[in-house]
Parts: structure tokens; C-alpha cells; sequence
């Protein structure tokens, strides 16, 4: 099976861009996450709402399955230590949602720090076991809803990380292990043993989305060539030729899509078509994939 080393590029909207909290791991490719026996929150001080887990760790392999094609995918250390300073010059520290789905208000990244030493970090006090290079945070949670219903209640056990990675393979980036840094390969070996006998993947893909749907895909396209597509990420660009195509997307990608378009809506004027906020809203679907999107993941969530 392919091992498949992600990385960031020159492009400033690669990265991660929120951090979810969730009760099990998302397996899809605009998502990164920890296994379900490995997702999990301390509660640092539960009088100040504040709340400590591992955001990213490195060499860490996570599956994926991509129209019948099996993977494993990582990030180096320099990859993760890139990344979370990334997410702070970008001041995304506010930025959260709930199972990869509602936006929330009120969650903060308050502290974030790279493990250096597996002995001695302030991790190890709260019987978090996490390798040296691991991307940690603790996140001050002045939402008493969450707080009350989800934290206190166990309905949310880690986090989950929303990011611009997995789109951007390419084929000098594919590697077999024995092609791979040995140290790193040991590691990720030691990790995927659990995770081929634990984890039995099964996604299911939809495509009835509306027209609607499709045609601001394609819209999305035209407009982007004018401005030489400089509007978009490449996972953007992605994700309206698959719109534009009518091919299907997992319950994941899904949650993706309103979770981006709920908050790309505020930078979408319809009379403005040079604009990257419009452009990039249309890629994805435009209104009428928000609605879709939210109709869809509501449905599957009642089975």
C-alpha cells in the first residue's frame, strides 16, 4: 500500500484552517484526525473552561480511500511545525466548528506548542502520551452550550483538524516505505498495525445533488479562468470540477462543503465576478450547495 507524505506549498491559503471538536475521527481527505483510541481533550481547568489535546501528530499514517484506491497519508515534523505556525500567522486561532459541520463562536486557541521532549512536556501532566514533533494546543472554550452539552457530557473527545492537504498529492510525493526515512518508517510500521485491525472503513458517496449545484461549479470555473485562476486553492479548484462533473462525495465532504460555504457567504457578492470571495464561493457550489449540503447532512444523521 502507497504511503503518501503531505506537505504544505508556497500557496499562503494551504494549511489547516479550523480546528473541530469531535466525538470519533473524520476519514476523508479534507480532514486530518487522530484514531478514536487516540483522540483525547484534557480538561486543564474546568472551572476556566479550558481544554488541552494533540492537534497534529508527525509520521503518524492515516487512511484513506479514494474511489477504490487504499493509502496511508503523513506529515513530517517540519510539515506539522509549518503548519501550526501557519495557522497563527493566519490568525485562524478562532476558528471552530463542531463535528466538521456547524461553525462555533466562543473557541479559542489560547496556547499552542510543539512536544520537544516526551519526558518533561506539560502534556505528560495530564497523561497525554504524544511523540516529540507533535503539534499541541489548549483551547479556552466561553461557549457555555458546548461546554455543558458536548465537553461535560463526553460527546466530544478530541480534536479534529480541517485543512487545504490531502488535494495536493502529487506523484513525486508517493512513497513506499522502503523509500521513506527509516527512523519514520519504523514509526508509522509500529502505527498501522493497529490501525489495519481496528479500522473497517466503509464510505458512501452521493450525487443527487441539484443542477443548481453543478452549474455553480461551472460558473465558478469560467469566472476563475478569467482572472487566470488566481482565485481558489487547488482543493477548491478540485472540488468544483467534481461538482461541475456530477460525481459523488462522502457524507465528509459534505460537512466540508457547508462548513466552508457558511463562512465564505459573507464574501460573496454576486454582482462583483472578479472577485476570489465570489469565485471561490461558486466553486463550491454556490447557495444553492449550502442549502443542499445542510438538507443532506441532516437526513443521514436521522439513520
Amino acid at each position: 500500500m502507497k504511503i503518501v507524505e503531505l506537505v504544505l506549498d508556497d500557496n499562503e491559503e494551504s494549511g489547516i484552517e479550523a480546528i473541530s471538536i469531535v466525538e470519533s475521527p473524520a476519514i476523508e481527505s479534507d480532514f486530518i484526525a487522530l484514531k478514536s483510541d487516540e483522540i483525547k481533550l484534557a480538561q486543564v481547568d474546568s472551572e476556566k473552561k479550558i481544554l488541552m489535546g494533540a492537534l497534529l501528530i508527525p509520521n503518524k499514517p492515516i487512511y484513506r480511500k479514494n474511489e477504490g484506491d487504499e493509502y496511508y497519508i503523513y506529515f513530517s515534523k517540519d510539515t506539522v511545525l509549518k503548519a501550526s505556525q501557519r495557522y497563527l500567522t493566519n490568525g485562524y486561532q478562532s476558528n471552530s466548528t463542531l463535528e466538521h459541520s456547524d461553525n462555533l463562536q466562543g473557541l479559542t486557541l489560547v496556547e499552542s506548542w510543539i512536544v520537544e521532549d516526551e519526558q518533561y512536556d506539560k502534556s505528560r501532566k495530564y497523561d497525554l502520551n504524544v511523540p516529540v514533533g507533535t503539534w499541541m494546543g489548549t483551547v479556552k472554550v466561553n461557549n457555555d452550550e458546548i461546554w455543558n452539552d458536548y465537553v461535560k457530557t463526553g460527546k466530544v473527545k478530541g480534536f479534529s483538524i480541517e485543512g487545504f492537504f490531502a488535494d495536493k498529492i502529487e506523484a513525486s510525493k508517493l512513497k513506499t516505505l522502503e523509500e521513506i526515512d527509516e527512523e519514520e518508517s519504523l514509526e508509522m510500521l509500529s502505527m498501522i498495525k493497529g490501525i489495519i485491525t481496528d479500522d473497517k472503513i466503509e464510505m458512501e458517496s452521493y450525487s443527487d445533488y441539484p443542477s443548481a449545484v453543478k452549474n455553480n461549479a461551472k460558473r465558478g470555473i469560467e469566472l476563475n479562468k478569467k482572472v487566470n485562476n488566481k482565485c481558489a486553492t487547488d482543493v477548491g479548484k478540485i472540488r468544483a470540477q467534481q461538482l461541475a462533473q456530477g460525481k459523488p462525495i462522502s457524507l465528509q465532504t459534505i460537512k466540508r462543503m457547508y462548513s466552508y460555504l457558511s463562512r465564505a457567504e459573507a464574501y460573496y457578492d454576486p454582482s462583483d465576478t472578479k472577485a476570489c470571495g465570489t469565485i471561490s464561493f461558486l466553486l463550491w457550489g454556490g447557495k444553492s450547495a449550502k442549502a443542499w449540503s445542510l438538507r443532506k447532512i441532516k437526513q443521514l444523521e436521522k439513520k
